[in-house]
């Protein structure tokens, strides 16, 4: 049996990078968006064994480091099935973008493995396989907007907010998440130079680095994770109110109001202050990609920030067409780039089997 479906990719809106941990990992808070730019995967279970993955772009692996083949490896033996599997990939997400396009592929992978042999894993087996494979893998079996802890793998589900329209600026350079993570820490570990210490230098100077546009944060990464747990409280706290004083569907829309306001809750979530820590470290190596986000806010943007650790940067926008002008004037400076939309839980599950 063939099965077809959507690998949607996901957004950051804000992240925090906490403290090294005993296992190797870093502390960190975010939240994640789904958006509806996504591959395509087509999985086929035939007589036989093994896991074949198939792909036009080489720069994905089609061994056992592929993350589709690494999950479903799991998968297989946790549904006590047999046969050969047949994974075709069409790559349309960018490769080490910061879209979290690899683990997509895998959830979705093992979601259409479901489908294909009749039988579901419980949830929480699902999470742990996906842990265990990768941090930002379990998201995807969340969908829609989803709080990120412990090293990402811990997800929650926030409220569900309305569709925003949103431009994504995929830049052609891949960054690599544990060179970002290894430069965050040397950063940190600059003498007397610690990211928002009173009195101390701005993050990045006398270190080599072109300081960016940021906005500096506590020392302490206990500190910093419970300022970011604050703003999604105080944000959701006040989602709630709003709700319930105008009378708003669960969506977040006011009755009576369009979809195409300018302050949506999403936009309301980022104007709190969460920011990407890996801003910090990845800029000044790659100027260029402060340089779309600057664009970006110049064009009418609400927020925008760097996704993951690159080299996606997104912005949201308070309109469709606003938004599609700004995609159109990246695209005519030679930058790729693409107008979208954030997706409601509703609408990410739905759209992955509807092919």
């Amino acid at each position: 049996m063939r099965v077809t479906v959507r690998s949607f990719a996901k957004i950051n809106l804000g992240l925090r990078i906490g403290a090294l941990r005993p296992d190797g990992y870093h502390e960190l808070r975010t939240v994640y968006q789904t958006i509806a730019l996504h591959d395509l995967l087509r999985v086929q279970v035939t007589r036989g064994s093994g896991i074949e993955i198939r792909c036009a772009d080489p720069r994905v692996p089609t061994n056992e480091s592929n993350t589709c083949y690494r999950i479903i490896e799991r998968a297989m033996a946790a549904l006590k099935a047999r046969g050969r599997v047949v994974i075709e990939i069409e790559k349309r997400l960018p490769v080490q973008g910061g879209l979290g396009g690899a683990s997509a592929n895998a959830i979705s992978a093992l979601l259409a493995l479901e489908r294909a042999f009749k039988k579901e894993l419980p949830g929480p087996e699902k999470l742990r396989i996906a842990a265990e494979v990768g941090s930002d893998l379990p998201l995807f079996l969340v969908g829609g907007t989803v709080l990120g802890a412990g090293r990402g793998e811990e997800v929650y589900p926030l409220s569900d907010l309305p569709p925003t329209p949103c431009v994504v600026a995929t830049p052609e350079m891949g960054i690599s998440t544990p060179k970002a993570f290894a430069d965050w820490d040397m950063l940190c570990a600059s003498p007397g130079r610690e990211a928002g210490e009173p009195g101390s230098a701005r993050a990045g100077e006398g270190a080599g680095l072109d300081v960016p546009d940021v906005k500096l944060t506590p020392s302490s990464p206990s500190d910093r994770m419970l300022m970011f747990g604050r703003s999604v409280a105080a944000w959701l706290s006040g989602f709630s109110q709003r709700k319930t004083k105008s009378g708003q569907a669960l969506t977040g829309v006011p009755a009576g109001k369009s979809r195409g306001r300018a302050e949506t809750p999403l936009l309301d979530l980022v104007r709190t202050g969460i920011e990407n820590d890996f801003e910090q470290v990845v800029f000044p190596q790659y100027p260029e990609l402060r340089e779309v986000k600057r664009v970006l806010k110049r064009v009418g943007a609400g927020y925008a920030s760097l996704s993951g650790s690159g080299s996606a940067i997104f912005g949201l926008f308070g309109t469709r067409a606003v938004a599609q002008q700004a995609a159109a004037g990246l695209r005519k400076a030679g930058v790729a780039a693409v107008a979208t939309t954030t997706l409601t839980r509703p609408q990410y599950w739905q759209g992955i089997f509807d092919c």
